[in-house]
């Protein structure tokens, strides 16, 4: 008589290692339980489910509004649904800075970084605190126009509004997908099937990738459903999925626990091989270019396999270039001491979005640079809310080769720090997006910095005389390419005439939303004639420009490839053709909210001009 529990099958096995995938959020106890594989049923007690909006926006990394307004700012994410289920652009929504593959084709664009793993693609963030801390069971996302960006949703161990913060912060990544292409700009509520955590969270954060779509994308309120209690798996609550078979490689390769990549780091003890194989008989110049496509985990993990690749994956030369930004929930003062011997000889590197809520310290940041800063050419810390003005101080002291800074979204530096810029005399490339960098440290760096070809003061809200500031980058800073004016509220022609005198190789200026600037002042077409090398102007809701100023970019800046002048009343069919005829290289025109270009002139336009993306956006 056969035994009443035969051995487990090879089938059996696979079904049972799916089994534990699914079911990661109880404990081995319980999943090693027999009661626990065989039974259809839930666990009692039974929770009830609780349902909240977003109660506040605790952290971004860009808008398309404005500081001091409520307009297409991702404020607007806090509380109940504004203009869901409408669709259409409106302004009560949360938008971000960008879409498209526009700001990657414009002359601002920054190289990539290598080495950066397939499965990351975040271009901007949002993160949400809630009321209750819940174990998540969906995540409701209410999307009113051009759906589609968002491609990761987290949830965080620590609550925000606790008064005792925790020794360890985990980020526990609740769904992923690579970026898709939505047919239709209509609203959608997208519910993608989560995963189960094992503890309760109500700090959400969303990732978008904005790079696939037509235009903007809008969000209007996020909803977290979850229980107090936490819930255990039953058979029937989701189908397997196959992926999801390889534990160990899931672990490594989509864990946001600290550990696993400090770890890595770390590892000392190597296998003891008779040889290295083959790797003996190749030079080491094509070992080293072979490992020069694997990303830093991975890096890792093959230092762990014999002494002779142990030494070529800890060779400085591997990380000349490093970008930790994909990592950023592991990242803390611990992984940046292990790393400090490998990036003595680094030049780019890129830091954005970590170290936030205390996993870098200034002490750990400023002991790296001391160490790796000589050789610095690239600093990208765009979201480092643990950046103060002594941070600012160690780069310029410790990184005198530096030539591009970026600070986007650094709004906890206190203004007087950003005095400490002007030290850095090289500075090619210097991005104050969203932070309190206020005139008279501008002022200091505009003078001593005189090699600025790229310089984004978009949304800069505490300079008080953009007339002066552009005056001087006139005067000073000749060599400038491009210019990131966005929501600068107080520049007049005159600043304008200056800055145009001054810069003329200017190829690049956002203009967008300064109210200030009236076409009939002859600004614009001052601008047209003084920059005949214009690749990208952004004049967006400008609601004066006019058919002069378009028929005068058409004679003079015939190189022009972007073009926004959405919101304007004044400009024609007419002289858009022109604009077209003209300007060969076009490849991108809005024309949203432009009042004499209605649907039937803009089909006609896209007939006749078929290699130009021209927009035309609406509200319903």
């Amino acid at each position: 008589m056969p035994p009443v529990f035969p051995m487990l099958t090879v089938l059996s096995m696979f079904y049972y290692m799916c089994l534990r995938r699914r079911a990661r959020t109880t404990t081995r106890g319980e999943m090693n339980s027999r009661r626990a594989i065989e039974s259809n049923t839930r666990a009692l007690p039974i929770n009830v489910e609780i349902v909240q909006y977003a109660k506040e926006v605790l952290d971004f990394s860009s808008h398309y509004g404005s500081e001091n307004s409520m307009s297409y700012t991702m404020w607007n994410l806090a509380g109940i649904p504004n203009v869901y289920p409408s669709s259409g652009d409106f302004t009560q929504t949360a938008v971000f800075r960008t879409y498209g593959t526009w700001w990657d084709r414009c002359p601002s664009a920054r190289l990539p970084f290598k080495r950066t793993p397939s499965n990351f693609c975040s271009q901007d963030y949002v993160e949400l605190a809630f009321e209750e801390p819940v174990y998540p069971t969906a995540v409701h996302i209410l999307e009113t126009y051009h759906p589609g960006a968002v491609v990761r949703i987290l949830a965080c161990s620590a609550n925000p509004y606790s008064q005792n913060p925790p020794a360890e912060v985990r980020w526990e990544i609740l769904w992923s997908e690579a970026p898709t292409k939505v047919n239709g700009p209509q609203a959608r509520q997208f519910t993608p099937c989560i995963k189960q955590i094992n503890f309760p969270t109500n700090l959400i954060r969303l990732e978008v990738n904005s790079s696939l779509l037509d235009y903007y994308t809008e969000l209007d309120a996020v909803v977290l459903h979850g229980v107090k209690e936490r819930p255990v798996l039953s058979l029937k609550t989701s189908m397997i999925d196959m992926n999801d078979i390889d534990e160990d490689e899931d672990e490594e390769k989509y864990g946001c626990g600290m550990d696993t990549l400090n770890k890595q780091f770390s590892i000392v003890t190597l296998r003891e091989w008779p040889t290295n194989g083959y790797f003996d008989k190749l030079p080491y110049e094509l070992i080293q270019l072979i490992l020069s496509h694997l990303t830093v985990p991975d890096l890792c993990r093959l230092a762990q396999t014999c002494k002779l690749l142990y030494q070529h994956c800890c060779d400085p030369l591997q990380y000349i270039h490093l970008s930790l930004q994909p990592y950023w929930a592991r990242i803390n003062d611990t992984s940046l001491e292990y790393l400090q011997s490998r990036c003595t000889l680094i030049q780019w590197l890129n830091l954005s979005w970590t170290g936030n809520r205390g996993a870098i310290s200034v002490s750990g940041f400023s002991r790296f640079l001391k160490v790796c800063g000589s050789e610095l050419v690239r600093l990208e810390l765009s979201c480092g809310h643990f950046l103060n003005e002594t941070c600012l101080e160690v780069i310029t002291e410790t990184c005198p080769n530096l030539q591009e800074l970026n600070l986007s979204s650094c709004d906890k530096i206190p203004p007087q720090a950003f005095n400490h810029i002007a030290k850095v005399g090289r500075l090619r490339r210097l991005i104050l997006y969203r932070t309190k960098v206020e005139q008279t440290a501008l002022l200091s760096i505009l003078n001593f910095c005189s090699e600025l070809q790229h310089l984004s003061l978009g949304s800069c809200v505490m300079i008080e005389d953009y007339d002066l500031i552009a005056s001087t980058m006139g005067a000073k800073c000749k060599k400038l390419r491009s210019l990131d004016l966005w929501r600068c509220k107080n520049i007049t022609e005159s600043g304008i005439a200056e800055l145009a005198s001054g810069c003329q190789l200017l190829e690049e200026l956002d203009l967008g939303w300064c109210p200030t600037l009236q076409s009939s002042t002859g600004c614009f077409t001052n601008l047209a004639r003084k920059l005949p090398n214009l690749q990208k102007l952004f004049l967006t809701a400008n609601r004066s420009v006019c058919d002069t100023d378009i028929e005068e970019l058409a004679a003079n800046c015939t190189r022009l490839r972007q073009l926004d002048i959405l919101g304007t009343r004044m400009v024609s069919p007419a002289s858009l053709r022109k604009l077209l005829e003209s300007c060969k290289d076009l490849s991108l025109l809005d024309v949203s909210f432009c009042s004499q270009i209605d649907n039937r002139v803009v089909l006609e336009l896209n007939a006749n001009f078929p290699n130009v993306f021209i927009k035309k956006s609406f509200t319903q």
